[in-house]
């Protein structure tokens, strides 16, 4: 009975270490970018509360080149306008049992000729809805209700 407990122990120890083996230190590469082929930059929010993303580069004189992540909806609304579509979505957060954060549901918003904006919609106890993604694709392939 003991020699088959060894022998479980030093099976698991193994596959623990094999397991250790196989992490990297390095940098992962940018993402691919689905909906415009670019690349994913992972950036800051402007009170450096969080990390966002950023796909595709907005144009100086676009509307989206005033939003900066982190940004709540309302006064993303009052600077650049509202959308023209929208749609929100629960996440695979909101099935966890008493999970009270602020990411069980989504909301996605496409405004045409400039991309789309995606925010977490709040939770029980925050109701902010905070800008967790912007996507520049002009072409509108980001938004996919």
């Amino acid at each position: 009975m003991s020699s088959s407990r060894l022998a479980l122990t030093l099976g698991a120890a193994t596959l623990v270490l094999m397991g250790c083996s196989s992490i990297s230190l390095e940098q992962p590469a940018p993402k691919a970018d689905a909906a415009g082929g670019g690349n994913v930059r992972v950036v800051r929010s402007y009170d450096n509360s969080f990390d966002g993303e950023i796909s595709g580069t907005p144009t100086p004189e676009s509307r989206f080149a005033k939003v900066k992540i982190g940004m709540e909806l309302e006064q993303v609304y009052k600077l650049i306008g509202e959308p023209d579509q929208l749609y929100n979505h629960t996440t695979g957060k909101n099935w966890i049992p008493f999970y009270f954060g602020a990411d069980g549901q989504r909301i996605v918003t496409h405004y045409r000729g400039e991309g789309c904006l995606t925010y977490s919609a709040g939770g029980v106890f925050n109701g902010k809805k905070q800008l967790l993604r912007m996507d520049v694709d002009a072409a509108g392939q980001c938004y996919k209700p």
